[in-house]
């Protein structure tokens, strides 16, 4: 089996989530009052701050597709490599985060 790779660019997420079937889970891992001011729709907040504790509460199937992402892309890179470490192998980080997010998907999203 192939692995894949840790990170993903912000084109090949939003090509994933407007095709037909299966979504990856989407998993923000900035903190409440980022996610405040914007966030991707559908994605779930899990706070790199508290991602140890949540992480186990949250997630149970290591063979679901987990995108994570940050403001730029550093936390959810953390997360993501901790994930794997952790036994979940369909786990990638969002490369450039919710900024590149807004630079390349969605132009009206506030920003911070």
């Amino acid at each position: 089996m192939n692995e894949i790779s840790l990170e993903i660019s912000v084109d090949d997420v939003s090509y994933l989530l407007g095709r037909p079937g299966d979504k990856p889970r989407m998993i923000d891992c900035r903190e409440q009052d980022e996610w405040q001011i914007c966030h991707i729709e559908g994605a779930e907040l899990v706070p790199l701050s508290q991602f140890g504790e949540l992480a186990p509460l949250r997630f149970s199937d290591t063979h679901q597709h987990l995108i994570i992402y940050c403001h730029h892309g550093m936390r959810s890179q953390r997360a993501a490599l901790w994930l794997r470490q952790s036994g979940f192998n369909n786990v990638q980080s969002m490369r450039g985060g919710v900024d590149a997010w807004a630079d390349l998907v969605e132009p009206e999203m506030p920003r911070y």
